[in-house]
């Protein structure tokens, strides 16, 4: 047998004494035999004992009832109780119990009700503690700053002294406060972080709310203004020049002259085309940059995109007596992407390959997967077989108007934009575009992109 608990003796003792007390009284007094002494002693023993043992086990019922108050899946014991007084008390805590459990149920449908509302504002917003640790952060925050931000210290989200320091002194004097700053990861942001302090319901609990809202769009809009307006009248002047002396001319000392009005209107022509292919290249880069910061969501088919680009290319080419080979793999996973972008991307690269190569060449695109850092990508690689470009115009290839060798490129009809397109298209998907030439071997052009990661396979 277990032996019994130390309080069950306290108790018998407790409730004993009194009985043997009187018992014994009465022996040494001799109003009862000491043999009715030795039987009353046995007696209130046993009944002391039988009391003792009914007020423990009650005691260890009502200690287990009240360790399930806040309880969430407690179940009350089922034994009943023998004393009153114990009864009472149960139905005491089973009341106490059942308002804990209705307040308890009422905070935490307040709680999510509340993060319900935080998760679905659209800007990022995060909850901070006095310890500056972040103990909330909406969908919003998640998708611009990484997931899983509960529980991490804002200084290891948000690394810029402007947002720390604000978020500091709004700790320390509770007034709003409004700071800009940068993110350069994956692409720039111009962002404003708002702090304001938030008063919890617990005596002396103190909590912040930052909120971020990005101005990127804001920004690039007006840069683009700024860009647009430099860049048309740089670009235009020369051609609208052109067309100006051609028209005097026309109009004067060629009045007459068929022959020049021919070749004249010819050129003219020519330039107008020429204008007309730079303002739609701006303007379709314009709305490239306003949304580089927003990457796609799609999933793209790059097999039929390479095909039907190679397909309508497949003419221009032959104009040159240039084919274009193109080379895929057997498995080819789907990339997150816009497919009308990247088609414009592998457009420009094919073409401009056809253009700079060597007539009678070929232009090789290889299409490949590969694992970077963990991560499975698909990379595309346009070679041609041109002169090659020195190393050292690479860096700046992708610059807005920038050409290595301005005559034969405005010969050819190229822009200056064409791969300055193709850099932002390839940020906004963000990939990485690699440039590799050697001269008088050709260039390579290869665009990175990351694969879809619901694992999707086109079999050819």
């Amino acid at each position: 047998m277990r032996p019994l608990p130390g309080r069950f003796w306290l108790v018998s003792a407790a409730v004993a004494a009194p009985g043997l007390a009187v018992v014994a009284v009465a022996g040494a007094v001799g109003w009862i035999p000491y043999t009715a002494v030795a039987v009353g002693a046995v007696l209130v023993a046993a009944a002391a004992g039988i009391l003792a043992w009914a007020a423990v086990r009650d005691m260890a019922g009502l200690v287990a009832r009240v360790e399930l108050i806040g309880a969430e899946d407690g179940i009350a014991p089922a034994q009943s109780l023998w004393t009153p007084l114990a009864s009472d008390l149960a139905l005491g805590i089973a009341r106490a119990r059942r308002r804990t459990s209705s307040i308890q149920r009422a905070q935490e449908a307040r709680a999510a009700a509340s993060e319900a509302v935080i998760d679905s504002i659209p800007e990022p917003l995060m909850v901070l503690d006095p310890g500056r640790i972040i103990t909330h952060a909406n969908n919003a925050a998640e998708t611009l700053l990484g997931s899983r931000l509960a529980g991490r210290p804002l200084a290891e989200v948000i690394r810029h002294p402007a947002v720390l320091d604000s978020v500091a002194e709004t700790f320390r004097d509770g007034n709003s406060r409004s700071v800009e700053f940068e993110l350069t990861a994956p692409v720039q942001r111009y962002m404003r972080a708002r702090s304001a302090s938030l008063a919890s319901a617990a005596a002396g609990d103190e909590a912040l709310i930052l909120t971020l809202e990005d101005e990127t769009a804001m920004r690039r809009v007006q840069q683009m203004r700024v860009d647009f307006v430099a860049n048309v009248s740089h670009e235009l002047k020369t051609p609208l020049a052109t067309l100006l002396g051609f028209i005097e001319t026309l109009q004067g000392p060629a009045r007459d002259d068929a022959e020049a009005r021919d070749r004249f209107l010819s050129i003219m022509q020519t330039e107008s085309t020429r204008m007309r292919r730079i303002v739609d290249d701006l303007l379709s880069l314009s709305r490239i940059e306003a949304e580089e910061h927003n990457a796609p969501t799609g999933k793209v088919d790059l097999r039929d995109v390479l095909e039907m680009t190679c397909d309508v290319l497949h003419f221009v080419a032959a104009e040159r007596d240039t084919t274009i080979e193109l080379r895929l793999p057997s498995d080819l996973p789907l990339v997150v992407g816009d497919e009308d972008q990247l088609a414009q991307v592998f457009r420009n690269l094919i073409e401009n390959a056809v253009k700079y190569g060597r007539a009678g060449t070929a232009v090789e695109v290889d299409v490949r997967v590969e694992v970077v850092g963990g991560q499975k990508q698909v990379a595309v690689g346009v070679r041609d077989h041109g002169e090659g470009i020195p190393r050292s115009h690479l860096q700046r290839l992708t610059e807005r108007f920038y050409r290595v060798d301005a005559a034969r490129s405005r010969e050819i009809g190229g822009t200056g934009l064409g791969l300055a397109i193709v850099k932002h298209i390839v940020n906004r998907h963000r990939g990485r575009l690699i440039i590799e030439s050697d001269a008088g071997k050709g260039s390579v052009f290869t665009v990175r992109l990351p694969a879809s990661a619901t694992g999707d396979v086109i079999k050819s």
